[in-house]
């Protein structure tokens, strides 16, 4: 079967085809699935230089969530039947034409759902669930700044925030993302370049400061909107695509009693489970009922995962980015 492989930590341009071995045994708890489509995410860039927290054996796959079919099943897998067309989280691996997987990683998909969104969904979506549904005690019409909002994770956030009736402020760099955000259901948005950007942010609220803010970017941005927040405003910290860990001053959390939450959604699944996958089945009702549309950019063939990978290596990803495995 064809394959992307990592054989060594050089980082993503490296990254090589080749032709495998299919697996050829699974455990009673696993499934084969054939993998019709693959996402890629900012931490692939990271994973393939040793530089994220999860560092797989090598040789290896990036491509951390799919969607395919089930090809065969172990034999204590209930609920799934070959042929069941399911997505999943895998962490890693999915760029190659067949996966194993075990049977508490499987979702089932709706007829109505496409293999290219449901694909889009696990990482960028889950955390943003988790991250706003979970982490935070947000009521309806909380203004929520989101940092990066045009990219994958930034507008998943736009669109679970608004699906969950608050008001996302999509921050970005230029106004052409700020627009594709407010296309996405942001109420409002802010140029990231901006000299003053904690003034901005807190004017949008008579002043008073921002409900909450979710910061997958870091970087310089994250103080200035720490700052806009208003007494006891929350703070979600998901990632770094800065590139810079970001050294907050503790006396700003102390005087304005601000609750600082970690969104780790990797942990997150291997704690709760059930919450996972309650939140992958709210995520598809979403879907079928028009509040989730993932913005799809582009879906490049798997000889093509390299070129794929540097649009996002380079921030210039909006939306996802697919590539298709197996047709």
């Amino acid at each position: 079967m064809k394959a992307i492989i990592c054989n060594d930590l050089t980082g993503y341009q490296d990254l090589s085809l080749e032709t495998i071995e299919g697996p050829k045994e699974i455990a009673d708890n696993e499934v084969i699935v054939d993998v019709h489509m693959a996402a890629l995410n900012f931490f692939d860039t990271l994973i393939t230089r040793g530089k994220y927290q999860f560092k797989p054996d090598l040789p290896f796959s990036p491509g951390g969530e799919i969607s395919g079919k089930i090809t065969q099943k172990g034999s204590s897998v209930t609920g799934f039947e070959v042929g069941d067309r399911v997505m999943a989280y895998i962490g890693h691996g999915g760029i190659r034409e067949q996966v194993v997987v075990t049977k508490k990683q499987l979702v089932k998909l709706p007829s109505d759902v496409s293999d290219e969104v449901a694909a889009s969904l696990s990482i960028t979506y889950g955390t943003a669930m988790h991250g706003l549904m979970d982490q935070a005690d947000f009521k309806k019409g909380d203004l929520v700044a989101v940092l990066g909002a045009a990219g994958g994770a930034g507008l998943a956030a736009v669109e679970i925030a608004k699906a969950m009736d608050l008001a996302p402020i999509a921050i970005a760099s230029s106004e052409d993302k700020i627009n594709l955000a407010k296309e996405h259901g942001a109420v409002d948005g802010v140029l990231s370049t901006i000299p003053d950007l904690k003034t901005k942010l807190k004017s949008l609220n008579n002043n008073s400061g921002l409900d909450g803010v979710y910061d997958c970017v870091g970087g310089d941005l994250a103080e200035p909107s720490l700052r806009a927040l208003k007494w006891k405003g929350r703070y979600l910290v998901v990632g770094f695509a800065a590139g810079e860990i970001p050294k907050i001053p503790l006396n700003l959390i102390m005087l304005k009693g601000i609750h600082v939450s970690g969104v780790f959604w990797g942990r997150f699944i291997e704690e709760q489970p059930k919450d996972f996958q309650d939140h992958m089945r709210q995520l598809l009702a979403w879907c079928q009922e028009g509040k989730l549309s993932p913005h799809i950019e582009s879906v490049y063939p798997i000889e093509k995962t390299v070129e794929a990978l540097s649009i996002i290596a380079d921030r210039k990803a909006t939306g996802k980015i697919l590539i298709q495995v197996k047709s």
